[in-house]
């Protein structure tokens, strides 16, 4: 759809008078990124900002029962997780995230890094001597903060981590303790395990 001066006028109208953006993108039939994108410096007048904060509100609140209605269905879906399952999840994770030369798996997520290593130990029974845990950060954070933030989540002593990478730049965008590395040492055959599994996702999808 082509934006034309008219449809622009239209958008900061609307914003000025309290409108969201997902409300401007239904009203025009436009793309939401195309509405922040024309209403970003548009101020809300003043006779509207009490309606523009009451949908706010609204759509707090209509966010956060989605999400506790979204926990409740996801609680009743998943109980206790069996070692088959905690197999396929962690396939996924190493499918998406995994290293293709070793057995090494690389993200700023700590709850990802920490479901890893959890799910590692229960399925394949591979301890903390067999981690080889590194990090990757930005030369503008703290080093030993970022050690301790990760060494807490691997539950390795920081002292035993085999690498800290250094990168030039700012951490502008990223985590603010930047990447974390796990590698495990011997780990050929569970590797080959994990895209065993895989290689059969796909062929079961006869694509």
């Amino acid at each position: 759809m082509k934006i034309t001066k008219e449809i622009i006028k239209e958008i900061k109208n609307l914003r000025e008078c309290g409108h969201s953006i997902n409300e401007i993108s239904k009203k025009l039939f436009i793309s939401k990124t195309t509405v922040a994108s024309y209403s970003k410096n548009i101020s809300i007048l003043p006779e509207y900002i009490s309606l523009w904060k009451s949908k706010q509100i609204t759509s707090i609140k209509r966010k956060e029962k989605k999400e506790k209605e979204a926990y409740k269905e996801a609680s009743k879906l998943i109980r206790e997780l069996s070692n088959k399952e905690k197999m396929l999840f962690l396939a996924a994770l190493y499918w998406a995230e995994g290293s293709k030369k070793d057995f090494g798996l690389s993200n700023t997520d700590p709850n990802l890094i920490r479901t890893y290593i959890s799910f590692l130990r229960d399925v394949y029974s591979i301890d903390k001597d067999q981690l080889k845990i590194s990090i990757r950060i930005y030369e503008d954070l703290d080093k030993n903060k970022c050690l301790d933030f990760w060494s807490n989540i691997v539950g390795i002593p920081k002292e035993r981590f085999i690498n800290v990478n250094i990168l030039s730049g700012k951490k502008k965008g990223k985590l603010a303790y930047g990447m974390c590395r796990v590698r495990v040492t011997k780990g050929g055959d569970f590797l080959k395990k994990i895209k065993a599994i895989n290689n059969i996702v796909v062929e079961s999808l006869h694509i």
